[in-house]
């Protein structure tokens, strides 16, 4: 006991600042990040900064991993008094990012002065570039967490030569083949920031990110390292230290689902792989003309569906779809996706191509049929296609009738739909391997806690 006396001195003086950004799908990894961590290490005081808004869901009652030495503050939101809404989906954040970093220093103070401690560590979501200056300012470690995919972190270190090369229009047909460890790249494929809008408000943010991220006490990253060994070499020699320590939804506690809608025991009754689980998440949902277009092929198609449809499915579908497709569909507000995709009976994910959904579909061994939307998600479309062989995207990134119904074709019927549930069970394995027992994500963990709690 005497030797561990000192040593939880020492963790009683530690004060970490966890900065996360409050929109997408970033703030949660985040929190279940710091919740792994905060319960290896009880004495030490960890602060998390969000807004209100993103911080009443995060800290809900619901949540049941509420810690006592977590504790959040609110950020201001950047909003002015009394604003009106303009309509545009994304002034919000636009107008939050425009109040970074000064937004955040005041209520960090404000955590010092309360909490009596200086700050030891400042663990931010990786947007965050100005977490270099704060950590330097305060004799601090700054960790900053990647909550997407390598691929997309490696564009964003070569941002400026990229636009060297390829100039800022993301129409031009210019290919992007001159980055190590990428299939060919079509400038489209090349996530929001790096060569179109690049003085808009996320432009800016991820370009100074890429110059700062080297800076960086260690890089963490929702990812495994065999997924891409040739971007994962690249990344290493970038960076003083790059931790690997995901699919988070192995390594991190994850929030439990209900099943309330009775999922489970609906695909209990069908098949293997017989069944299309289609699911957009949370924040989006298409554009009405592709919602039409999914219905008739999923009504064409003639495939059992299990679909996770957040709106009015009474006021968004065709008139008539819910009741033709009643015995063969299940449309339901939520479903406990990690189940479902490990469900034998499910043959394909159609859904978005978000780093979340991309490890979702390889920890449940299911190929995917993707719709990019915006950010990473047009690259990870690719990666998906033409580097894992994991899925297909649709045609033009556009939900189209003969888009869906090729897709469903070739992933559920065919036999390149059987090798790539091949091929995306053996990433299954690799990812499973690496947060083993003496798995590099598990290693890479105890790395990160030592760094952030010592």
């Amino acid at each position: 006991t005497n030797q561990s006396l000192p040593n939880m001195n020492v963790e009683k003086s530690l004060h970490v600042a966890v900065l996360a950004f409050p929109y997408g799908t970033h703030a949660a990894p985040l929190l279940s990040l710091v919740t792994k961590i905060a319960e290896e290490a009880p004495n030490v005081t960890f602060s998390f900064f969000s807004t209100e808004k993103s911080n009443a869901t995060l800290f809900s009652s619901s949540n049941e991993f509420h810690l006592p030495n977590i504790k959040h503050y609110d950020v201001p939101d950047g909003l002015p008094e009394g604003y009106v809404p303009s309509g545009h989906p994304l002034e919000p954040i636009f107008l939050f990012i425009k109040a970074l970093p000064e937004n955040y220093k005041s209520v960090v103070d404000e955590a010092v002065k309360e909490t009596g401690k200086k700050i030891t560590c400042f663990v931010t979501d990786a947007f965050y570039w100005f977490g270099a200056d704060l950590a330097h300012e305060m004799n601090a470690k700054w960790v900053p967490v990647w909550t997407a995919g390598p691929h997309a972190l490696l564009t964003h270190f070569y941002t400026d030569l990229i636009r060297e090369r390829i100039g800022n229009n993301k129409d031009d047909v210019k290919k992007a083949n001159f980055l190590p460890g990428f299939p060919e790249l079509e400038a489209f494929d090349l996530p929001e920031g790096v060569i179109d809008d690049i003085n808009g408000p996320f432009g800016t943010m991820l370009h100074k990110m890429g110059q700062a991220l080297p800076r960086a006490t260690a890089v963490t990253i929702n990812s495994f390292s065999t997924i891409h060994s040739i971007i994962e070499n690249e990344l290493n020699s970038k960076f003083k230290l790059l931790l690997n320590v995901g699919p988070f939804i192995l390594t991190t506690p994850q929030r439990t689902i209900s099943d309330e809608h009775g999922c489970l025991e609906w695909l209990n009754k069908h098949e293997k792989y017989s069944v299309v689980y289609i699911s957009f998440g949370s924040s989006i949902i298409p554009p009405p003309h592709e919602l039409a277009a999914l219905a008739e092929s999923l009504e064409e198609c003639g495939f059992p569906f299990l679909w996770a449809f957040r709106g009015n499915p009474e006021e968004q579908f065709p008139k008539g779809f819910i009741e033709r497709t009643r015995t063969r569909g299940k449309i339901v507000a939520w479903a406990p996706q990690m189940e479902v995709l490990k469900h034998s009976s499910v043959g394909v994910c159609l859904t978005h191509s978000g780093w979340n959904s991309v490890l979702d579909c390889i920890v449940g061994g299911v190929p995917m049929i993707s719709r990019p939307f915006f950010g990473d998600q047009k690259m990870n479309a690719r990666m998906i296609e033409s580097v894992w062989e994991i899925g297909v995207r649709v045609d033009n990134g556009v939900l189209s009738k003969e888009s869906i119904l090729k897709g469903l074709e070739v992933t559920m019927t065919s036999e390149k739909g059987r090798i790539m549930r091949e091929k995306i069970v053996k990433l299954k394995e690799s990812a499973l391997k690496a947060v083993g027992e003496n798995g590099n994500s598990a290693k890479n963990l105890n790395t990160l806690i030592q760094i952030i709690t010592s």
